[in-house]
């Protein structure tokens, strides 16, 4: 019995790693589709709240119009007493306590819609930032993963013995071991015809100070000329 539970608690633990492991993998899609769900029950709320604002406005508008009914039927009923008729002016305060009861209910229920609406529109404002945090908070984190991906990508193909990084190094010093190779070729065939001509050994020869120029010098002249003025 205690193999069997072992083995059950086992399988429930993979199960576990392995719905654990798809929710990962799909994390972000989640993420997206919980923010277009989020998004749609705010718009949602909007909506509601806009029919409940109607309704305020419809009681605003009643509570108004009893408001104004009572003062009329108050002049009418100044007018029954200036003319000493208190029959008809009992009949008329009548009439507005009844106004002025369901004036009473009317802003009971304005008052509501007031609390509620205001209650709802602060909390449409706060759903509406915290949307909005967590739209920049899944864009760092696409960006995140993009970068992520693509320094992977880049180090699986520029790591290793056969990586494309390594092949291009590797070409290089190749290509530059060839120039090289020419250019000391280059050199040794100079070399192999300053010595058949001579000139490697005058050269040498002028560097140890043992030939001079041939050359003509301004100095050599000007020297020239003045012995020749001395003859004179």
């Amino acid at each position: 019995m205690g193999l069997f539970t072992k083995l059950f608690t086992a399988l429930r633990g993979a199960g576990t790693e392995v719905g654990e492991a798809i929710v990962d993998t799909q994390a972000l899609r989640i993420m997206d589709q919980e923010m277009r769900d989020a998004r749609r029950h705010l718009d949602e709320a909007k909506e509601n709240l806009a029919k409940v604002m109607a309704e305020q406005i419809g009681v605003e508008r009643e509570v108004s119009r009893l408001k104004k009914q009572v003062a009329e039927y108050e002049s009418y009923a100044q007018g029954a007493l200036d003319k000493g008729n208190e029959n008809l002016a009992t009949e008329i305060a009548g009439k507005i306590a009844e106004i002025e009861n369901e004036l009473a209910a009317q802003e009971k229920v304005l008052e509501s819609y007031n609390s509620n609406v205001n209650m709802l529109k602060q909390t449409i404002k706060n759903t509406e930032r915290n949307i909005q945090s967590m739209e920049r908070q899944v864009s760092v984190v696409k960006t995140t993963e993009s970068v992520q991906k693509a320094s992977a990508a880049a180090a699986t193909k520029f790591s290793g013995s056969n990586s494309a990084l390594r092949t291009a190094t590797e070409s290089l010093e190749r290509i530059k071991q060839k120039q090289q190779q020419q250019s000391d070729q280059m050199q040794a065939a100079m070399q192999l015809q300053q010595d058949e001509s001579g000139d490697g050994l005058q050269a040498k020869l002028k560097e140890a100070g043992i030939l001079t120029s041939d050359g003509t010098t301004g100095n050599a002249v000007l020297e020239r000329l003045k012995a020749k003025r001395t003859q004179v």
